[in-house]
């Protein structure tokens, strides 16, 4: 029998997305001793439904919560802007009107901005969101900094995503080596600024592969015309994305802005080197044994990190294993469920609210 009543909130049907696909496993992987429910605070929030359609689909979803059972934790994924305020609905439902313990998840990739209007309303709403809440989640010590100006410190910790390592089973020692970019083909992920350094590449035997769709696909799709080592395979199913970061060398992200990927940690978990930007929490992952950190938008950083890998494969292998390892250690699902699992008895009194959430020994090389 189940010994906690979770009650989930998040996106459960964009499927697509970062979150919803956290969620989706944060239900699967939980143990039977919790009985996980979810509303979906995104049902009927389709794009083609205009304003008024979305506002009326949040009102729809805000009113069906508030008539559910009140279970023994709410747990909110939230993330930026217009996210942020519907989520505080479900905050102050279950804090102030259940008097159940609230446990709100920070994702985004524009936290960071958003946290940093200093108008006075927006500060002062979300101080009281967070207030309410018994327990905040950051994605990583850089994103605990971001919160902590509007958030108890006592109330703050770290509880990364995660992946299944097991799900992909790397092919080392590709020859000619392959880079991969599997991500949505927009701005944000440095999509103009991966075509601009690999129409620079001189030639040579290494292989582009680059997977996903969005507004941006045209421009890949005319650079894989022109280009005979580059290889666009439009939108890719889970199981071709997983083949194709497993045979690849490295993986290419070279992002303006992200809390932490999931989509660099799948590449880690297929055994690859990594070339990506030192913003927000990647930094906190990726070092010089990992791959090659680069400035956003920097098309002659991003170009020389590329010709690096390519004249170094013995170098790209070793850093390949090494993230295998890292994710297996820091970031597979086991270790993010007992963290959760952490935070869970800490707000229900099942143990000492002052101890820290258990976090992971760090990665050695053997």
């Amino acid at each position: 029998m189940a010994e906690l009543a979770l009650l989930v909130v998040g996106p459960a049907t964009r499927a697509t997305g970062g979150v919803a696909r956290f969620l989706a496993e944060q239900r699967r992987r939980l143990p039977d001793e919790v009985a996980v429910e979810v509303h979906d605070n995104a049902a009927g929030l389709a794009p083609s439904g205009g304003r008024l359609g979305t506002a009326l689909a949040s009102l729809r979803a805000m009113a069906g919560f508030a008539r559910r059972r009140r279970p023994d934790v709410v747990h909110v994924h939230t993330s930026h802007g217009l996210a942020f305020y519907r989520s505080s609905w479900y905050v102050f439902v279950a804090s102030v009107l259940w008097r159940r313990p609230v446990v709100v998840h920070v994702h985004g990739s524009s936290f960071d901005t958003f946290a940093a209007d200093t108008s006075p309303l927006a500060v002062g709403f979300q101080r009281l969101t967070f207030g309410l809440a018994d327990r905040v989640i950051a994605l990583s010590e850089g994103w605990r900094d971001v919160l902590a100006d509007r958030v108890d410190d006592a109330k703050l910790v770290v509880v990364p995503n995660a992946i299944d390592p097991e799900e992909y089973r790397p092919c080392y020692g590709a020859d000619p080596p392959v880079v991969a970019f599997v991500s949505n083909l927009i701005e944000r992920k440095g999509v103009r600024e991966l075509v601009a350094a690999v129409e620079r590449l001189d030639g040579g035997d290494l292989q582009v592969r680059i997977a996903g769709d969005g507004p941006l696909a045209p421009l890949v799709a005319d650079l894989a015309e022109r280009s005979s080592n580059v290889d666009y395979r439009g939108y890719v199913t889970e199981a071709e994305k997983r083949r194709l970061v497993e045979t690849a060398s490295a993986f290419v992200l070279p992002t303006h802005a992200e809390g932490l990927p999931i989509a660099l940690l799948e590449g880690m978990a297929g055994g690859n080197a990594v070339i990506t930007t030192d913003v927000d929490a990647i930094p906190e992952v990726v070092d010089e044994r990992s791959g090659w950190l680069v400035p956003p938008r920097d098309v002659d950083a991003l170009l020389g990190a590329l010709r690096a890998f390519a004249a170094e494969p013995g170098r790209a292998e070793a850093m390949g294993r090494h993230n295998r390892a890292i994710v297996e250690e820091r970031f597979a699902w086991p270790v993010v469920v007992d963290r959760l699992l952490a935070v869970y008895r800490s707000v229900t009194g099942a143990a000492d609210p002052s101890s820290p959430v258990p976090a992971p020994e760090p990665v050695t090389d053997s």
